[in-house]
């Protein structure tokens, strides 16, 4: 294993195990309904933590080594504190909407997710910016690339993260399957803001690149 792949594992492998605890709660445990401030935080480590693994890396990349888990530290906590304050507005939202009205919930979801803002949220997710190396202005850079961020990602991600909560029959599956569409969304490159229907084929084809073909 090379330096550099060495470096790409400590990075995913803690994002990935913890990923892989709040599904094994969710699937197994007594774990609540997202519609709680609870069940949003767990949702939240099970669904967004994969696509920090890119934002992660880069503050690990640029800080020095007794820094570096301060420095992620900062970020995860203006990340998690940006996105529990967006769930606890669509919590409220979710208990707005009459039970007889939630088919009719889908339909801004549909609308966002084609939009212009949608594409140009997830293009400034692509950004990581330089950060300090030294002292206060480090931390202030960590917690502050935190929360840009997570702006960036409630921008393209609310509505898919919304979804879940609008389904009781079939919840765990709807979230496996916005889970993989967010971290397919990544993988993405920039595109121009406009009207469109966005799927995500990137990763398909990563996939079948690294499948064998059959003899």
């Amino acid at each position: 294993m090379t330096p550099a792949a060495r470096e790409r594992r400590q990075v995913r492998t803690p994002i990935m195990l913890a990923t892989a605890a709040a599904w094994l709660v969710l699937a197994f445990g007594p774990a609540p309904h997202c519609s709680t401030v609870l069940g949003w935080a767990l949702m939240l480590a099970a669904m967004m933590l994969p696509v920090l693994i890119a934002p992660v890396r880069h503050i690990h990349d640029r800080s020095f080594t007794h820094r570096r888990a301060r420095a992620i530290s900062l970020f995860l906590a203006a990340y998690g504190a940006v996105w529990m304050a967006c769930g606890i507005v669509l919590i409220g939202i979710r208990e707005l909407i009459p039970p007889a009205a939630l088919a009719m919930a889908i339909l801004p979801i549909v609308v966002w997710e084609c939009s212009p803002a949608k594409q140009r949220c997830l293009n400034r997710g692509h950004a990581h910016p330089e950060l300090p190396a030294f002292g206060h202005a480090a931390d202030l850079g960590a917690l502050r690339f935190g929360w840009t961020h997570a702006l960036w990602c409630v921008g393209s991600c609310w509505a898919l993260m919304f979804l879940p909560m609008l389904v009781s029959r079939g919840h765990f599956a709807v979230m496996a399957a916005v889970s993989v569409w967010l971290f397919a969304e990544r993988l993405e490159r920039p595109m121009p803001p406009r009207w469109r229907v966005r799927i995500p084929l990137t990763m398909a084809r990563v996939i079948r690149a690294r499948v064998p073909a059959p003899a």
